[in-house]
């Protein structure tokens, strides 16, 4: 029987949520002072870096759960992305969370941005994170 930790349960409810494409239950999940990096994406909003998901959610065939690490105050999901054949990228990811008080306060998105550079240009300038 595996007893669930706190951390556990904060990240992935929160890793459910965003690829369910329910913002508000992520963003629930955050705490104060958030931080979020990514090759793409700087944001201290709690929501800032969700915006645009249902974009990403559109093209996302299966997320794949490899490995979840858990620490007191700590996580590290590993997962691969795959996406619908007229895009052809399996992105494999690593995602480490920082939690403070049972919230999420920092989020580090570690992935090859390589695949995604032709996509991000055909799609144009968007707003700032913020």
């Amino acid at each position: 029987m595996t007893i669930e930790s706190p951390t556990r349960h904060t990240v992935k409810t929160y890793h459910r949520a965003r690829f369910r494409g329910d913002v508000a239950t992520a963003a629930a999940q955050i705490g104060e002072g958030f931080t979020f990096r990514s090759p793409f994406i700087t944001s201290d909003s709690p929501t800032g870096h969700l915006d645009g998901l249902d974009r990403l959610l559109g093209i996302v065939t299966s997320v794949e759960l490899i490995s979840e690490l858990y620490g007191e105050t700590e996580a590290t999901l590993i997962y691969d992305i795959r996406t619908a054949p007229a895009v052809g990228i399996t992105q494999r990811t690593a995602e480490h969370f920082r939690l403070h008080d049972g919230r999420i306060t920092a989020i580090t998105l570690i992935f090859d941005s390589a695949p995604w550079q032709a996509i991000m240009a055909a799609a144009g300038p968007t707003a700032p994170s913020p």
